[in-house]
């Protein structure tokens, strides 16, 4: 259990975007809601919220904390505020 919270610890976040039309994510922990105009990724730094248009997950694994996505991408954002998972049903359900 030690192992895992230091490894989570050392975890990096890192954004690669190319020409707009590829995301390199890393440090990716889980993936909340996603449709081909945005998705949110929760990170070992916050939550990243994707906006864009016929997106879609190319690569993941969440075991290495990979993500790819290809589309045409048009904006990414950190959420400092965003609740992931400990959102109630009802906040979900009515954004």
């Amino acid at each position: 259990m030690e192992d895992r919270k230091i490894q989570k610890e050392r975890q990096v976040c890192n954004v690669i975007l190319e020409d707009r039309s590829k995301l390199s994510v890393s440090g990716v922990e889980d993936i909340d809601n996603f449709d081909e105009t945005n998705f949110t990724a929760i990170t070992c730094a916050g939550a990243l919220v994707v906006k864009g248009a016929d997106l879609h997950i190319s690569k993941l694994n969440v075991d290495t904390g990979e993500l790819v996505v290809d589309g045409e991408i048009d904006s990414c954002v950190f959420n400092n505020s965003y609740g992931g998972k400990s959102q109630s049903l009802f906040s979900k359900l009515f954004r």
